[in-house]
């Protein structure tokens, strides 16, 4: 169901660019009836005052309130739905011993759609509550359960991208938990797009299938080539894991002579709008080739910090122009908050320019120049998110989506303090809110002009 035409008024913050922070103070966003702004209107303009008049005598004015902020939703580029029950569990443990031990046990228990039935309205909802408004699941190789997810998605709406995971190669995958042939992951890939686009109520393409093979290792060249077939042929988004640590990156070059990055697009596999979680072991080449191919990153920093075996190299990778966003990897990541991921993000690029081991001399210690700050690690959660998928979200101009959050940290249980004369802009409450924030200061989330979530009720 779609709002009404309205107007928001109030404090508007948004990176439009890396680097650039855009507070537009008093303003007003007009939105239409199909949920996308048609303009934005600041005090200094003529019309100003007759716009805000009407809108406010029409009964479409929508106020921030003092102390608060409209901020741009944001875009989570790499969720593992089946995951969320045991999000902050085992992260003690490394990678092969926490996948093997419990999260494809985990996954493989959705063979019984009840359980996806209980758990994805919980996680979606979480979600929303934390700010994200667009995101990109991993669902698991059970068709029932991930029509579940898309369907959750939708009646909840948020926009997302969801895809069946494919994972058949009997040596790298458990005997309870893969696919039984690669033409089993094949076909229930192609139905699970075809019911996607046919949900009744998803007209407008809220939620999207993507082709999701697991990551190489678990998939034959069979599933593979014709994943990669099946995304060109449908014109569908691909999600996968790439060069994600130590073990997945070798696997690949000892098994084809060639790098992860590679061999996504020997395969075709790699396209515009793929998103490639983690790739923290790129060589120059592949980012280069992951930049031609308009193919973007999602840049897990709080997972990474778990079960990566390293630090994406952030800064270099943007230099570069290539597409990145952020992910939560839930639940690599033990957190559902991009909040909380832009922080690490920031804390883990200046880990890296400076270095972690003390006893090397600080000449040798760290990467120089790869540190982000807040503007850019905001940029990469919203606009970034959306650069990479290709979507109009992540920014308050005409023709964007109002995918949006009102923040408003007047509550008795907020972290965020402005104190008059030392932080009390738009630009120092921008920063508090970008360090300090958590759900309980988001008041109201939009998706597509339409109230998806609303703490004041």
């Amino acid at each position: 169901m779609r709002s009404a035409p309205f107007t928001a008024l109030g404090t508007f913050a948004h990176t439009p660019k890396r680097g650039h922070l855009e507070i537009i103070e008093h303003g007003l966003v007009h939105v239409d009836a199909s949920g996308i702004i048609s303009d934005v209107i600041r005090p200094d303009q003529p019309r100003y005052q007759a716009v805000r008049e009407q809108a406010a005598t029409s009964g479409q004015l929508i106020e921030g309130g003092p102390g608060s902020l409209f901020l741009p939703g944001m875009v989570d580029l790499h969720i593992h739905a089946p995951q969320w029950p045991q999000l902050g569990q085992a992260l003690h443990l490394p990678l092969d011993r926490w996948l093997n031990e419990y999260t494809f046990p985990l996954e493989a228990r959705y063979l019984d759609p009840a359980l996806a039935r209980a758990v994805y309205p919980q996680l979606v909802q979480t979600l929303l509550a934390n700010g994200t408004t667009t995101g990109v699941y991993f669902s698991s190789i059970h068709q029932e359960a991930s029509e579940v997810l898309a369907k959750t998605c939708l009646d909840a709406g948020q926009r997302a991208f969801v895809g069946r995971v494919v994972m058949d190669d009997p040596s790298h995958c458990p005997d309870d938990y893969r696919d039984a042939s690669a033409r089993t992951g094949l076909d229930g890939t192609l139905d699970f797009i075809t019911f996607v686009r046919a949900m009744t109520g998803n007209e407008s393409a809220l939620v999207q299938p993507m082709v999701t093979p697991r990551f190489i290792p678990s998939c034959t060249d069979q599933a593979l080539e014709g994943l990669g077939n099946m995304a060109g042929d449908q014109q569908c988004r691909v999600q996968t894991h790439c060069s994600e640590g130590d073990w997945q990156h070798q696997f690949v070059i000892d098994r084809f002579g060639h790098s992860d990055t590679y061999m996504l697009r020997e395969f075709g596999l790699l396209r515009p709008g793929s998103v490639l979680a983690h790739a923290n072991f790129l060589s120059g080449p592949d980012m280069q080739t992951i930049a031609q191919e308009k193919a973007g990153i999602a840049h897990c920093p709080l997972s990474n910090a778990y079960l990566a075996n390293s630090v994406f190299p952030l800064r270099q990778a943007l230099d570069l122009g290539l597409r990145v966003g952020l992910g939560t990897d839930i639940a690599g990541g033990p957190s559902p908050s991009l909040f909380e991921n832009c922080r690490y993000a920031i804390s883990s690029s200046r880990m890296l320019e400076d270095g972690v081991d003390p006893a090397r001399s600080a000449e040798e210690r760290g990467r120089a120049g790869s540190r982000i700050d807040f503007m850019e690690a905001y940029w990469l959660a919203t606009a970034g998110g959306a650069q990479v998928l290709d979507i109009p979200v992540g920014r308050f101009e005409p023709g964007c989506c109002f995918d949006a959050l009102l923040v408003d940290p007047s509550g008795p249980h907020s972290n965020i303090h402005c104190h008059p004369g030392i932080s009390d802009t738009a630009k120092a409450l921008f920063q508090k809110v970008l360090y300090h924030l958590t759900r309980s200061d988001i008041r109201k989330v939009w998706v597509d002009g339409v109230v998806v979530l609303n703490q004041d009720r």
